[in-house]
């Protein structure tokens, strides 16, 4: 694919600056591109880049320095870029509408319009499956699972029985919703399961990345509010919340009965305590510890974790102590020798 340099101008409704004759051929990063090539500046501490990049263009927001360079102004560079890379790579349908042979769906269940079901999936019984969905070969859908629109299961997702998504939601390969929550009561040196009777609620656009694991509720539902976004390896207890718009990033586990509020932010490898409450547009540093509630619109950081100013003085402290028992030691030496 090739655009002239005005189009792809005209594509992000931004404003030109230098070459207009300029042919665009692809995109790339800012220190990987090549002549032909457009790339983008979202973060400052990349702005270096522009004198030695090798794009033919770059995507800069509308407070960027004046350069030689060519490229175009937008409200923001990050989405333009995404407006471009999905111009110049569009999605590859890889599902054509229509079950498959090999894959097994329960005459109880009903499957919507253009929806393809892929080869050597299951879909059990009195299940609801919407329009224009894609279920990649080994998805194994349980019993009365309730599925929108425009939804989209990679291969050996498995949905488990209640679980309801809504529209515009994609599981990546692996991920389980609705597994059992870990819930058990000791007697004696036995412990006994508790039944888990509850469901799990995905709401509409929600991504879930892969080997996710979704536990039901023990009664009531754990839900995943609209548009949350959950990387890979992501562990969700039993009656958790995840709040609309939050952000996880892999590794991080949330405990039973923990309420995350809305667009919060949350690091690598965050550890959550249950039974607590996490307020919105907080944000929570990368291996934080969180053994208490969390305010909103605050930046928190460290194990156990706390606001994000005072952890960075106690690590820079901590920092400091070799050097303090040294001079310690040496000062109880000559006390000692006076």
């Amino acid at each position: 694919m090739e655009l002239k340099i005005t189009e792809v101008a005209h594509l992000v409704s931004g404003d030109l600056e230098g070459d207009s004759s300029l042919t665009i051929t692809g995109i790339a990063k800012i220190d990987e591109a090549s002549d032909g090539q457009i790339s983008f500046i979202s973060n400052p501490k990349y702005e270096k880049y522009i004198k030695t990049t090798n794009a033919s263009a770059v995507l800069v927001s509308k407070d960027f320095p004046k350069t030689d360079k060519t490229i175009i102004r937008t409200e923001n560079p990050y989405i333009s870029f995404l407006k471009i890379l999905t111009t110049f790579h569009p999605q590859q349908e890889t599902l054509e509408p229509g079950i498959h042979e090999s894959a097994v769906v329960d005459s109880s269940s009903s499957v919507g319009k253009d929806t393809a079901v892929g080869p050597n999936a299951a879909i059990g019984k009195r299940c609801k499956v919407g329009k224009n969905c894609r279920i990649h070969p080994g998805v194994v859908i349980s019993d009365d699972v309730s599925i929108g629109d425009n939804v989209v299961l990679y291969p050996n997702a498995t949905i488990r029985e209640r679980v309801i998504i809504g529209n515009n939601v994609i599981i990546h390969n692996g991920t389980v919703l609705g597994s059992d929550g870990f819930g058990f009561a000791r007697e004696g040196a036995m412990y006994h399961k508790i039944p888990q009777v509850g469901t799990v609620v995905i709401e509409d656009d929600v991504e879930i990345g892969s080997n996710c694991t979704i536990d039901r509720a023990t009664m009531g539902e754990t839900r995943i509010k609209r548009g949350a976004k959950l990387d890979n390896l992501i562990q969700v207890a039993h009656n958790v919340v995840i709040g609309e718009n939050t952000v996880i990033a892999a590794q991080t586990g949330v405990s039973g009965s923990t309420k995350v509020g809305s667009n919060v932010v949350i690091g690598g490898q965050v550890g959550f305590v249950g039974h607590i409450t996490i307020g919105d547009n907080t944000q929570i540093g990368a291996q934080s510890g969180v053994s208490k509630d969390l305010p909103s619109d605050a930046v928190f950081f460290g194990y156990p974790a706390r606001p994000i100013m005072q952890a960075k003085r106690e690590e820079a402290a901590i920092r400091k102590l070799p050097d303090l028992l040294k001079r310690i030691s040496k000062l109880e030496k000559q006390l000692k020798d006076r």
